[in-house]
């Protein structure tokens, strides 16, 4: 059994930033999003006018490809966050610092204790650290024979690796295009000579 991916509001905004909703979708399928990374991406969108553009888009999103999660305390999710975290949910929600990737994590992890599959899109190297260590938690009880889920981890090379070859990026100049604009909104993303992405079979398939 699988889920939506979860999103965070870093690859959420440079995407719809740039009115790239459209490859994201194709790339990954339906997504959701914490509360919190909702009012992130928006409050992000309205204070930089590199992002303007994204609160837009994010309005007109259906709730067919895009759907927020509730922050509203759970035991379960409770439980998660003090994990991930070592801090009481309501308490960790008044420190907005990677409050984002802390709650993408902790909405994935408790999908996964319930036998889901889940999948989490975040670029931020924390935030990767955190989903890792749930990743590696939920390996030690399945080794037990828990029948719990798993976490996938993805990034914004994976989006773009799978839309290599598409309508939405047809060729290595698109990519090169592409990536450039994402790099002027992210500048944590890696040059793009080191990420592999000119190098994919989909380009000699055109």
């Amino acid at each position: 059994m699988s889920s939506r991916p979860i999103l965070d509001a870093g690859p959420g905004l440079n995407f719809l930033a740039l009115h790239k909703e459209r490859l994201l979708f194709s790339a990954v399928g339906p997504l959701s999003a914490p509360a919190c990374v909702e009012e992130e991406i928006l409050r992000k969108a309205q204070a930089d006018s590199r992002f303007e553009a994204a609160d837009r888009v994010w309005r007109k999103l259906p709730e067919h490809l895009m759907s927020v999660l509730p922050d509203d305390p759970t035991l379960e999710l409770e439980r998660a966050v003090e994990r991930i975290s070592s801090l009481p949910l309501d308490e960790r929600y008044q420190r907005r610092r990677d409050l984002g990737e802390t709650m993408v994590v902790a909405h994935a992890a408790v999908a996964a204790d319930r036998g889901v599959r889940m999948i989490v899109l975040i670029d931020d190297q924390w935030g990767r650290r955190l989903a890792a260590a749930e990743q590696g938690r939920l390996e030690r009880l399945r080794s037990h024979g828990r029948p719990v889920g798993r976490i996938d981890l993805i990034s914004t090379t994976t989006v773009l690796e799978r839309a290599a070859g598409s309508v939405h990026l047809p060729d290595r100049a698109s990519l090169r295009a592409l990536y450039q604009r994402l790099r002027t909104l992210d500048d944590g993303l890696l040059p793009l000579q080191t990420t592999g992405l000119l190098d994919l079979p989909a380009w000699n398939r055109r």
